[in-house]
């Protein structure tokens, strides 16, 4: 993998995804989205990961693009190659969140802007510090927001408000983020990453096809009729009931112990 400003660590079942370039607020580099993206795949891909946490290094968990290369770009008139016009390294990266099939949960440390608040909007659940602050700030420097964010916030703020955050660019406080449904707890500073790995390694001791399914009909259901929703769940429900895990887990409860969960 090209890892270069991006730290993989995995802790028994769970992996944490770090970006880290901490003295730019981990504002985001060509290698960076590369590698945010193959450590995804990484996680999704072996059998012994169960759930994902991203997080910032530093002070922040993400300022967005880097403004000043940006800029350097500009002024050398640096184009980018016709891949990255169709099917940027960003847009893949936000699948591979989304199409991923364990929870990736967001520990949103700091400053999330622009394009950092939009890879915490495209993970499953984020838990905030206190101190974290949310931005559509694309407006402010004449964008177009990207990484999925015109399709995640209107879903979790409605339309209204995800026009005045976008329209406007302006930064919002943890609370505000709170009370608007982006994030779904918050926590002091010093317990952020805890909180985050406590409800990594929750999701991780349950059942992964069920989890695995779940997630995948939550999201479908979306863009769902409820005539589509409900026959998925059939569907979900035919493979889990019929699986090693869901024997264990009706055997559990009736033996009164905690289900030991494996996949099968």
């Amino acid at each position: 993998m090209n890892l270069e400003h991006i730290i993989y660590e995995q802790n028994e079942a769970v992996v944490t995804i770090t970006l880290n370039r901490p003295e730019t607020l981990n504002a985001l580099t060509p290698a960076m989205r590369e590698g945010l993206y193959e450590a995804i795949m990484q996680a999704d891909g072996d059998n012994s990961v169960r759930a994902i946490v991203i997080t910032g290094a530093g002070r922040g968990f993400c300022s967005g693009g880097d403004v000043k290369a940006m800029n350097a770009a500009n002024q050398n008139k640096q184009k980018n190659p016709v891949e990255e016009k169709i099917a940027p390294i960003r847009d893949r990266a936000v699948l591979a969140m989304r199409d991923a099939t364990k929870p990736v949960i967001a520990a949103v440390n700091g400053a999330a802007a622009g394009a950092g608040m939009n890879i915490a909007l495209a993970c499953d659940i984020r838990i905030a510090s206190t101190g974290a602050k949310f931005g559509q700030t694309f407006s402010r420097r004449g964008l177009h927001p990207d990484w999925g964010g015109t399709y995640f916030l209107p879903r979790l703020v409605g339309m209204a408000k995800a026009c005045e955050l976008i329209w406007s660019g302006k930064m919002i406080e943890a609370e505000e983020a709170l009370e608007l449904g982006i994030v779904s707890y918050l926590s002091k500073p010093e317990e952020l990453m805890k909180t985050a790995i406590e409800m990594a390694n929750g999701f991780a001791e349950g059942p992964p096809i069920a989890i695995r399914l779940a997630k995948r009909a939550l999201y479908k259901s979306m863009d769902s009729s409820l005539r589509e929703a409900l026959e998925y769940e059939t569907y979900a429900q035919t493979i889990c009931s019929g699986s090693q895990d869901a024997k264990e887990g009706i055997a559990a409860f009736v033996e009164k112990r905690a289900p030991q969960f494996t996949g099968d």
